[in-house]
């Protein structure tokens, strides 16, 4: 006879109800990336304020205290423990967190992020800044509601909203390391490659011909367009609910590769959010692990699997067949494309190879601005000289494509940057226990069967959700937690061979 459990009842229908209703606010934010016509974005963002304090009073009720202390009483399956656990920390988290604040927040990010979408590409620095200072001084607020709630120093704070049990003292370690390989790896590879001769496509490249291309590939690698949707914005995303997945990209009819990996790691998200364990949707233990176990899954489509030579080899046939042939299309010539090593400004134009400098930079700044260490204005000098450090690269003056060049900050995010180079490790990671698995999985790829790997990903990953911490749920997939040499040695396989 199954065991009476009242209390975790009621919670699990308080969350589905918000599961419902963080349904209607996450489409309302892919149509204001999207769609919404410049005029709504003043109503937008104070309808969205106001939702995001609804939800917050729905979190805080009194009821729920009681709820949670009783339910740990109650006879539980493991699953149901563990969906109890993230229960918790969700309350956790909000009760350290005012209601005004959270709908302040939302609101300054909401319309520093508007103003950005222009002042971006008019190079407006000081314009930004009178949006940013206010949405600054919130997230600081912020850190320190949840700082004095767990006793950890604030950026620690926000960071644990991203990628819980995460510290800044293990990033610098981690980044740490990197920091003192990364620049001589780099020499390395660049002066290899110097001796390739390599192609460039010839464009132009028509969008629509772009677009139909990225939906092709989309859909090859298992996409549900029942259950999701591609387009347009100016910074690409994932958004939605599984049942309802919304991506974007971008497209410039110059250039098509950024528009279709772009695509391809966006569809790494999307399809983690179709694969979370249907049972448990709309319970917090259905969630993604962390924000750094989605990039592992975005980074394992576009930097494992989209990069990978045999995956490239089928690609520039579609790619031939989107545009034309022409000889920068050759598989090797693309492979080569997809693999070029050159310092540059923008971070998500960056390779693999460059693309831990860019995040080890951003981690640089936002731990002191959060501390309050710096302020706002002290940010184009250390990004300049930051970027002269560690790529060599000159940012004097150009804002836009310096700090300005990422909605981040904008939106308020901070914490998220270095879950990105967190991916890029466990992703590596992952590969290296499907090699150890599957021997054969190259070769497999090669002859166009992704299905081994995506039933890995499936099982390991997509399906655990939230039901491990972030560390046992890489130990129960990979064999151990989060290990930064898989990544260092993946980079080298594929760029000195």
């Amino acid at each position: 006879m199954a065991q009476s459990t009242p209390s975790y009842d009621a919670l699990t229908q308080t969350y589905d109800r918000l599961h419902k209703l963080e349904h209607l606010q996450s489409i309302a934010g892919w149509d204001q990336a999207a769609l919404m016509p410049p005029g709504g974005a003043e109503a937008r963002a104070a309808a969205m304020a106001e939702m995001a304090a609804v939800l917050h009073r729905l979190r805080t009720e009194p009821a729920l205290r009681e709820q949670l202390t009783k339910a740990e009483q109650e006879s539980l399956s493991d699953v149901q423990r563990a969906n109890l656990r993230e229960m918790q920390r969700d309350w956790r988290l909000h009760n350290a967190l005012p209601e005004d604040l959270v709908q302040r927040a939302h609101l300054a990010s909401a319309r520093c992020e508007h103003a950005w979408r222009s002042q971006r590409p008019a190079n407006d620095w000081s314009g930004f800044l009178e949006n940013f200072r206010p949405v600054l001084a919130l997230a600081r607020e912020q850190a320190s509601h949840l700082s004095q709630a767990f006793g950890v120093s604030p950026y620690d704070a926000l960071l644990d909203t991203y990628e819980p049990g995460m510290t800044a003292a293990r990033l610098d370690a981690i980044f740490g390391d990197v920091r003192r390989w990364l620049p001589g790896l780099i020499a390395r590879v660049r002066e290899r490659q110097a001796h390739e001769v390599v192609l460039a496509p010839k464009g132009p490249f028509a969008v629509d011909a772009q677009r139909q291309l990225c939906e092709r590939v989309v859909r090859e690698l298992g996409f549900d367009f029942a259950a999701g949707r591609l387009d347009v914005s100016t910074h690409p995303f994932c958004g939605g609910v599984p049942e309802d997945v919304r991506m974007t990209t971008r497209y410039r009819d110059d250039e098509f590769l950024g528009s279709l990996m772009g695509t391809i790691h966006e569809t790494g998200h999307g399809r983690y959010e179709q694969n979370r364990p249907r049972g448990l949707i709309g319970q917090p233990a259905s969630q993604a692990r962390s924000a750094a176990i989605h990039e592992s899954q975005s980074l394992a489509f576009e930097m494992q699997l989209g990069c990978h030579p045999g995956f490239v080899a089928r690609l520039a046939g579609r790619i031939a067949e989107a545009f034309g042939p022409q000889p920068a299309f050759e598989p090797e010539n693309l492979a080569r494309l997809l693999t070029r090593v050159k310092p540059g400004f923008i971070r998500v134009d960056a390779d693999e190879v460059t693309y831990p400098a860019h995040i080890i930079l951003r981690y640089e700044i936002e731990r002191p601005l959060i501390e309050a260490e710096i302020e706002a204005e002290d940010i184009p000098a250390l990004w300049d000289t930051k970027m002269q450090e560690l790529l060599g690269v000159d940012t004097r003056g150009n804002y836009t494509d310096g700090p300005l060049q990422d909605v981040h900050w904008p939106a308020g995010l901070f914490g998220y940057f270095p879950c990105y180079s967190l991916g890029a490790m466990y992703a590596a990671q992952w590969f290296a226990a499907i090699r150890r698995e599957m021997p054969d999985v190259d070769a497999r790829i090669a002859a166009g069967e992704l299905a081994p790997v995506f039933d890995w990903l499936r099982s390991r990953i997509w399906q655990q959700a939230s039901l491990w911490t972030t560390d046992e749920l890489a130990r129960r997939a990979s064999g151990e937690a989060l290990n930064p040499a898989h990544f260092k040695a993946h980079l080298e396989r594929r760029y000195l061979g």
